[in-house]
């Protein structure tokens, strides 16, 4: 999964250069009309939407109230049965983890690899283990801010081996992304960027 995704990075740009060179071996007695007729409000244009610009802004509006992650916690002291549980409810791979009687204050986070790798792999009681003792704590959080580029949460998520990463501004956590959701954001992107690239090169700009 990482390795497709590393490579869907890489062949986006290939794509994208493609697509330039083809702007640039168009018909020679073509091309200054082309340019000459579209350059001005075209660059504007461009430069407004910039490639890979979006944003984790743009991808927790987009999920609307599901990126909201307030509801989609639970507490240190909780069984790690009962935060998979949750998990299977909500048919989410992660919860954010806070202090009982703290749900301003994140302590952690747990996902569906710890409760594998370290409740199933061990051969650990669920019911018994707490979740506090195999969550991943707060200070080791790999996080992003909303104005944080998708491609960067992306090399984030992939060079770390993570599959979700909380979102923090200057007032805490406000909302948690997976690499599903970071993926559809690329391929969205990739696709509005070749879309715009192609009026270019026709003329609809």
């Amino acid at each position: 999964m990482q390795g497709a995704i590393k490579s869907f990075v890489s062949h986006g740009s290939l794509i994208k250069t493609a697509v330039l060179q083809r702007v640039s071996v168009v018909n020679p007695v073509l091309r200054p009309l082309i340019f000459s007729r579209n350059e001005s409000v075209s660059s504007a244009r461009m430069e407004e939407h910039g490639f890979e610009s979006t944003t984790i802004s743009d991808i927790l509006k987009d999920k609307g109230k599901s990126a909201d992650g307030s509801w989609l916690w639970c507490t240190t002291d909780d069984t790690v049965y009962d935060a998979v549980k949750s998990m299977t409810q909500h048919n989410v791979g992660a919860l954010v983890v806070v202090k009982p009687g703290e749900q301003k204050s994140v302590a952690g986070i747990i996902t569906e690899r710890d409760y594998l790798r370290k409740i199933i792999v061990q051969g650990r009681s669920s019911k018994s283990t707490k979740v506090g003792d195999i969550m991943t704590e707060e200070n080791k959080l790999i996080t992003v801010t909303p104005d944080t580029k998708v491609l960067r949460a992306m090399q984030l998520m992939t060079d770390n081996r993570i599959r979700h990463i909380p979102v923090i501004d200057d007032r805490g956590m406000i909302g948690m992304v997976s690499i599903g959701d970071v993926v559809r954001a690329v391929v969205s992107e990739h696709r509005e960027e070749l879309n715009r690239l192609n009026a270019f090169i026709q003329g609809g700009y």
